[in-house]
């Protein structure tokens, strides 16, 4: 049976229509539940068995188990299907929460990131339930709460979900990403003496100290970019992203903190970026017995990368050349929830809708695309767990 096209763009905008954005994010945002209720309902009225599993108070994921038979009924899935349902917050969109479709495009906060690859898995799996194709191995669909921030959805969904293989809705043009940054958050303060600000020989300027630091990161960061580029990733980077200091125009600052963010290329971890910057922290020192400062490692999420010919890659990369022309590998600057799939044991693939305007003032999907990926997602559950 193909997908029901009219089925998935009404889908799309009734979650589109529902606010999900991500409380972690915005103090006070409604979160993900209503919208995650809404889903279940909508599945059980398709004749998929979804519950809700709760990550936090208020914030539940999504998740079906199809293909279970009575002979085993605790069969490993051989396929997980993730995409998350919360949002980052409306900023200055105009009616975020009206979808609006223009020109094939619908409209809306969530469209592209990522309610169409909510929409196309649902769509899959109600494809396979309504066409009553016996399946040989389960497959799980799971709708997540927070990837925008921590991943709780994700993580919740691990301790009780296994698979042999994923694959992690996020938008990629309908190319097949199998590799990602990750991510390193760091605080340097850097410490003075606070005195009157008319009394240089007993002050020391914490900001000025911390000047030198930003020039010694500027040259890190060229430095990082200078060095040969991953194939599908390109160079590891760091900025600057939070600095604050001092108490008043009259005083020396005792005192200025920054935040940063080291952008990891695959083989790289806390650790080593880490050594990379208590080693630029303590040059600075040895240079100047005066210079004080403190580093402290805040969070991070690694990067991934898996082989063009895993399996799960090869299969998926069949199923999309099934739908389209070309089955493109890519990387991604961004992080996703695959690397933690990948930690808990699960190997996977990224790959989703086409659009523009990710976390923008206008955020649009593709609607053929969206029904492309749902038909991708089809093929690929009838190779991975058909009879």
């Amino acid at each position: 049976m193909s997908i029901d096209n009219q089925l998935t763009v009404d889908l799309l905008k009734h979650l589109v229509a529902i606010d999900s954005v991500n409380p972690s994010l915005v103090p006070g945002a409604r979160g993900e539940q209503a919208a995650a209720e809404f889903l279940r309902d909508w599945l059980r009225g398709q004749g998929i068995a979804a519950e809700l599993q709760f990550a936090a108070p208020g914030r539940p994921n999504v998740v079906a188990t199809m293909g279970l038979s009575q002979a085993a009924p605790h069969a490993k899935p051989a396929l997980l299907i993730v995409a998350h349902l919360d949002t980052v917050g409306a900023g200055d969109m105009r009616d975020p929460f009206t979808p609006r479709e223009e020109n094939g495009r619908l409209y809306g906060r969530g469209a592209l990131d990522i309610k169409s690859g909510v929409a196309a898995m649902c769509a899959a799996a109600a494809a396979i339930e309504q066409s009553g194709v016996a399946l040989a191995r389960p497959f799980v669909i799971a709708a997540v709460v927070d990837e925008e921030c921590n991943s709780i959805g994700t993580e919740t969904l691990l301790k009780h979900c296994a698979a042999d293989a994923a694959i992690v809705l996020e938008p990629t043009d309908l190319k097949l990403v199998i590799a990602h940054k990750g991510y390193a958050w760091f605080e340097i303060v850097t410490h003075g003496r606070a005195a009157h600000g008319s009394l240089p020989a007993e002050g020391r300027d914490a900001v000025r100290m911390m000047g030198r630091v930003l020039d010694r990161l500027d040259e890190r960061d060229r430095a990082l970019q200078a060095k040969p580029s991953h194939p599908l990733l390109g160079t590891a980077s760091l900025h600057a992203s939070l600095i604050s200091g001092g108490q008043e125009l009259s005083s020396y600052p005792a005192e200025c903190r920054l935040q940063i963010e080291r952008r990891t290329l695959p083989g790289e971890s806390m650790p080593t970026v880490e050594s990379e910057l208590r080693a630029l922290l303590d040059n600075l020192h040895a240079h100047d017995a005066e210079f004080r400062a403190t580093l402290r490692a805040m969070s991070s999420r690694p990067a991934y990368s898996i082989e063009p010919d895993a399996p799960i890659a090869r299969a998926a990369a069949t199923a999309i050349l099934h739908v389209t022309a070309a089955a493109e590998l890519a990387g991604m600057s961004a992080w996703t929830d695959t690397a933690l799939l990948a930690e808990a044991g699960i190997p996977g693939v990224v790959f989703g809708p086409r659009g523009r305007g990710l976390h923008g003032a206008e955020e649009y999907v593709e609607l053929d695309s969206v029904t492309s990926c749902a038909e991708v997602l089809h093929h690929l559950i009838c190779t991975c767990c058909a009879a």
